[in-house]
């Protein structure tokens, strides 16, 4: 069916080939339930973990994998359905929310293919997706910008891995080992000798080409959202609560009680400025726009640290990110509308730069 043009056309963008694909079809079924239908026609194209693209109705199932499609460069969001006859009408999309999670989806990958097509889209561009998720490059930014961040080593392949004794003694015991470029808390874990430390770095290296070992940091879990382009705004700050040693993936999607998600934080007033203002810096340091999450440990002696930038963090109506700007009053439905609003925006200032001469 060719969608309602007296309404903004919206491409729900979802699944992909990262690790977190249930996740990121978790999210996008609530932004579509949740999508003002006044305003907006929503359009599912899932990704499936091979990477194809497919128009599927409104299911979020890749049981039957749905029509084909893909997005033609320059078409100013013309989606095509490969092997229809040429008569066939076409889908065009006004606007593109790509609610994907980790590599080949939140990276820039995607960002870039929709930038080449000509569409607006919601959350960071090629630049701010891409150092967003890998960890070191925005570690190294925020030390670069005199943010305060933990102690972290990063480790390729090629290079001799270090003992766990020498590890220690420089950040501590025990140490986080994690994939570079993963979310969700895939492929991490904490270790407190040898054998841990041997398994962690094998796992996190089957996710990534680059891994980061980072100094234990014992204290509060705070989050806090971030939204806008130019003058972007930082939500009221929230904290996670785990229930198991640190945040894991499992604790997250597949444990109910994995953790508490107590939304506002209790912090008194200077404490959550400085909370604020430090997920404005992050945001803006790292070139991002619409949208972001920015996870902080309070230490006990009131230390804040940035931890990192979530670029397009879990949009589920009972995640984190949307939980904060309820809190700071605007509703689900709202808050998708506004990030729509800044990614047609940011491509009409865009629109009026000379690209060539």
């Amino acid at each position: 069916m060719t969608p309602n043009k007296q309404k903004i056309t919206v491409g729900i963008l979802f699944g992909g080939k990262s690790a977190e694909h249930d996740v990121s079809l978790q999210s996008a079924k609530n932004v579509y339930e949740a999508i003002d239908r006044s305003k907006y026609e929503p359009v599912l194209i899932g990704i499936d973990k091979s990477g194809k693209w497919h128009l599927t109705g409104d299911a979020f199932s890749f049981a039957n994998n749905g029509k084909p499609a893909a997005l033609i460069p320059e078409s100013k969001g013309l989606l095509c359905t490969p092997g229809e006859s040429a008569g066939s009408p076409k889908i065009k999309l006004d606007v593109v929310f790509p609610v994907l999670h980790g590599p080949f989806g939140e990276d820039g990958t995607v960002q870039g293919l929709l930038k080449l097509a000509g569409i607006p889209f919601a959350g960071s561009g090629v630049l701010g997706s891409a150092v967003g998720m890998d960890k070191d490059v925005m570690k190294r930014l925020f030390r670069e910008a005199a943010l305060p961040i933990g102690k972290f080593i990063t480790i390729k392949p090629h290079e001799p891995i270090p003992s766990f004794a020498e590890i220690a003694t420089e950040l501590g015991s025990p140490v986080f080992v994690k994939p570079a470029n993963m979310g969700s808390s895939v492929g991490i874990n904490k270790a407190a000798n040898q054998a841990e430390f041997s398994a962690a770095v094998n796992e996190a290296f089957q996710f990534d080409t680059k891994i980061l070992l980072e100094e234990f940091i014992p204290g509060r879990e705070i989050e806090c959202a971030v939204l806008g382009n130019e003058t972007p705004q930082a939500s009221v700050p929230g904290e996670v609560i785990p229930s198991h040693a640190f945040y894991s993936y499992k604790a997250k999607y597949l444990d109910e009680k994995g953790a508490v998600l107590q939304v506002p934080a209790q912090l008194d007033k200077n404490k959550q400025k400085q909370i604020q203002d430090l997920s404005v810096k992050a945001f803006q340091v790292l070139c991002c726009e619409g949208l972001a999450r920015v996870d902080f440990f309070l230490k006990e002696n009131g230390e804040v640290l940035v931890n990192e930038i979530n670029t397009m963090p879990g949009f589920t109506k009972i995640s984190m990110y949307p939980k904060l700007w309820e809190a700071s009053g605007i509703g689900y439905s709202e808050l998708i509308s506004r990030i729509i609003k800044l990614a047609v925006n940011r491509l009409e200032k865009e629109q009026l730069l000379i690209t060539h001469l």
